[in-house]
């Protein structure tokens, strides 16, 4: 049952409740002077009284969540265990310019400063690109990286990097990643971001961070450059 402060608030005006009423009242009053009851005459009846009575139009709720959520949001939420020192994963994470070497849906990430990135990814079946600026909100070295779009950016980006110790001196990496697409006309060219596909393809990117970050430790271990 809902409570006051959980029931929906009214989304049509006093005057198009009027309407409502008086045209459902014309669709009921028609039904029963027909020697045959319409199925369709008295529900949509039903649905205009509905609206008037309560002051709610269910196709406008939900026509309107649509546009809120254009697109929707995905987050990626994974970890995975690095056989390397807590430090050294840290650093990694934090070189953003290192990302693309794994985040193989990442096409560029320039850092601009010590906070602020430009990242810049290809959309999926070659229709173009997508550029945003993101801004990091929590550096705590060795433990968290977090950082989120700037406002007004074409794309919501934040995302979330924890680290922490595992049994033999390996170091878990919890990643929280969130992509969301705006509103409107640039949402709707965007929508084809936030699909399960996409959503694998950046779950497995993750997944290769352990190989890049293990092989690149082999590599400075042998004096290669990296």
């Amino acid at each position: 049952m809902q409570t006051a402060s959980t029931r929906p608030h009214p989304n049509v005006g006093d005057k198009e409740r009027i309407l409502s009423a008086l045209a459902g009242s014309l669709l009921f009053y028609a039904t029963a002077r027909k020697h045959t009851i319409n199925t369709l005459l008295l529900a949509g009846g039903g649905y205009l009284l509905y609206r008037a009575v309560t002051g709610r139009c269910p196709v406008r709720e939900a026509f309107a969540h649509r546009l809120e959520h254009a697109g929707g949001d995905m987050k990626v939420r994974t970890h995975v265990v690095v056989a390397r020192p807590r430090h050294e994963v840290y650093e990694h994470w934090r070189r953003f310019g290192n990302l693309p070497d794994f985040m193989r849906h990442l096409e560029s990430v320039d850092e601009l400063d010590d906070r602020t990135a430009a990242w810049r990814l290809k959309m999926p079946g070659g229709a173009g690109e997508v550029r945003w600026e993101t801004t990091i909100v929590k550096d705590e070295k060795d433990v968290e990286i977090s950082w989120h779009a700037v406002p007004g950016s074409v794309i919501r980006n934040t995302g979330k990097i924890n680290f922490s110790d595992t049994p033999g001196k390996g170091t878990r990496v919890d990643v929280m990643i969130a992509y969301g697409i705006p509103r409107g006309a640039i949402g709707e060219r965007m929508v084809q971001l936030l699909t399960p596909g996409f959503r694998r393809r950046v779950e497995q990117d993750i997944a290769q961070f352990r190989e890049y970050t293990e092989i690149e430790a082999i590599y400075k271990t042998d004096g290669h450059a990296y």
